[in-house]
């Protein structure tokens, strides 16, 4: 057994001893001799406690130092015959080993609180554990609860400064990044508006778009187009003895003036192969009028050479002539080539038009007789007879020496009558394209407004007109008003009148109508919905409308549109609506006495046919 062991053994026992005679002699305990402490010694150097009692009752003592003053000297009361163990609690792992030293020393002590405590051993059996004092250092002014404190507070503002530098430097980055993405936005609209451009010079628009869509173009079948050929009267001649620039310019100059002047009549230029120019009308969109615009176009054609061939005649120069050959008949128009594009058109028609403008003469228009027919109207033609066509046999054929007196105005030019006259034909396209509009756009449960009620209204608008004896002028706005009358019914349920007025505005000026058709069309409009009649044409429109009050399937009519009202939610009671029918049908009279003739069955009919279905 070692010697450690053995003296805590004699420790052990010699303690018990002592308890057990101070428990059976209290008052032998307050004559033992208890160590006690002298002095604290700062840093070698200063005490902050001191006590020159050699014995004395202790008690314990807080003592506060700075951080500096961490070199702490614990001295006991000087006595031999005690022997010691230290322990400082909050510091010392576990106690010192035993000795007669009646001191204790430490340095550089963190900041804390401690206790600093002793074991001792008096000669014979006394004994016994003593705290002496309390101590707590305090942390460097930078480790305070205060400064520890202002540190949060600092360290949440430079987290939230630095947070919203980085936001703001990721804001500014971003605006950056956006001015970027904008601009090259901005360049790749550009680009692609130029592309379009460049692709809608070479294609018709609707081609281009369907190109660029899907990667190629439908090739499609036109029944009703009018092609026109021109060419220049001995240019083979002329390209002998022309200067190449000279000659390429003047024909560029030509041609130049050629594309404005189809671009005026919404005709759509071919192509151009050495002197001649081709062009057609009715493609890509389908219309009516196309054989008379081509001709009005040729017309303004021969007229810009004719100004050239009197200027060049005066300087002494020589002169350029032109033919030009007009015919109208099926053809199919497509795209041909797969790197470099072109857009063409195929059929009889096309090589018909090619031996109208070879069987032609210098200076002159020669059309068909098909043209003819079409046009005969608006233009006086000269008969030529029927004059004979490689591979094609005798062809009539006729001069066009321009527009009837009576259509034409001081210029020569086309005049109001002529202009009405072609906008009577344009509304069949109106009608024809807003009935399609109709078939393919309105959603399935318009069981009353939809294409049957427009025709219904355009037919009896028509009739109307004719038996009230409309003008021709108001015929038309009128017209035009009964074709888009229920188009907004497509878009917008809920107002109806104003996206029927935004379509007036957006396809009339497409199609030829000035700003004037425009606006009294509009107001034909705003006049039906607010049941305001202010003119004839407001009369006959609102007894165009309200037509199928007085018709035989006047019951099958109202039943539909109770059923569309009620899946857009206007109404939910059949009863109530029976009521508001009834309302209707006594509060209503027709405005014109032909739509009074024209009522299929009475009023009072009517109000009985609801009683019934009510029952």
């Amino acid at each position: 057994m070692s010697y450690c062991v053995r003296f805590r053994l004699l420790f052990g026992v010699i303690l018990f001893l002592f308890l057990l005679n101070a428990s059976a002699n209290p008052g032998s305990r307050e004559a033992e001799a208890v160590p006690s402490l002298r002095r604290v010694l700062i840093n070698n150097d200063s005490a902050v406690y001191n006590s020159d009692s050699s014995r004395q009752q202790n008690t314990v003592r807080n003592i506060v130092l700075r951080y500096r003053n961490n070199n702490v000297r614990f001295e006991l009361q000087p006595d031999d015959s005690i022997d010691y163990q230290f322990f400082l609690d909050g510091y010392d792992r576990q106690w010192s080993n035993w000795g007669k030293t009646g001191f204790k020393e430490y340095t550089n002590l963190p900041a804390g609180k401690y206790t600093f405590k002793i074991r001792y051993i008096s000669k014979g059996t006394s004994g016994g554990e003593v705290t002496l004092i309390s101590l707590k250092i305090l942390p460097l002014w930078y480790f305070s609860r205060l400064a520890i404190f202002l540190y949060l507070i600092a360290s949440s503002l430079i987290i939230w400064v630095f947070y919203d530098f980085l936001n703001l430097r990721f804001a500014r980055k971003l605006y950056s990044l956006e001015q970027i993405i904008n601009k090259r936005t901005e360049d790749l609209i550009i680009e692609k508006e130029k592309t379009e451009a460049l692709l809608a010079n070479v294609l018709p628009k609707n081609t281009a778009s369907e190109i660029m869509e899907k990667g190629k173009a439908t090739k499609i079948k036109y029944n009703f187009v009018t092609v026109l050929f021109s060419d220049i009267q001995g240019f083979t001649k002329i390209a002998e003895e022309m200067n190449p620039e000279v000659l390429i310019d003047e024909l560029d100059k030509f041609f130049f003036h050629f594309d404005s002047v189809v671009e005026k009549f919404g005709i759509e230029k071919i192509k151009t192969i050495g002197d001649a120019y081709m062009c057609a009308g009715g493609i890509p969109e389908k219309n009516r009028t196309n054989p008379v615009e081509v001709i009005l176009a040729a017309l303004e054609m021969r007229g810009y050479m004719d100004k050239l061939k009197e200027a060049s005649e005066l300087e002494g120069m020589k002169f350029w002539d032109i033919r030009i050959g007009i015919h109208t008949g099926t053809v199919v128009a497509g795209v041909v080539g797969q790197k470099k594009l072109s857009y063409d058109i195929w059929g009889d028609t096309v090589n018909t038009a090619s031996r109208m403008e070879s069987s032609g003469e210098a200076g002159k228009i020669n059309i068909s007789g098909t043209t003819y027919e079409f046009v005969k109207e608006f233009f006086t033609c000269e008969y030529r007879g029927k004059m004979p066509v490689k591979y094609k046999g005798e062809l009539e054929m006729y001069f066009v020496n321009g527009i009837i007196p009576e259509l034409k105005d001081e210029q020569g030019g086309p005049n109001r009558k002529f202009i009405i006259k072609m906008q009577k034909i344009k509304l069949q396209d109106i009608e024809e394209m807003v009935l399609k509009m109709f078939d393919d756009e309105a959603p399935p449960n318009l069981y009353f407004h939809n294409s049957s009620m427009v025709k219904n209204i355009t037919n009896q608008v028509e009739l109307l007109s004719g038996a009230e004896k409309l003008s021709d002028e108001d015929y038309i706005n009128l017209k035009l008003a009964s074709v888009f009358l229920l188009t907004g019914y497509i878009s917008d349920y809920e107002k109806p009148m104003e996206a029927s007025l935004r379509l007036v505005e957006e396809i009339l000026p497409g199609y030829g109508f000035s700003q004037e058709n425009v606006e009294l069309t509009k107001n034909l409009i705003r006049n039906s919905f607010s049941d305001h009649h202010e003119s004839l044409a407001d009369n006959i429109l609102h007894d165009a409308l309200y037509d199928y009050l007085g018709r035989i399937d006047y019951m099958k009519l109202t039943d539909k549109l109770l059923r569309e009202r009620t899946e857009y939610g206007k109404h939910t009671n059949s009863k109530s609506w029976l009521e508001y029918q009834k309302k209707q049908l006594t509060e209503h009279d027709f405005t014109t006495n032909s739509a009074r003739l024209l009522r299929s069955v009475h009023l009072d009919e009517q109000i009985e046919g609801l009683k019934m279905d009510d029952e």
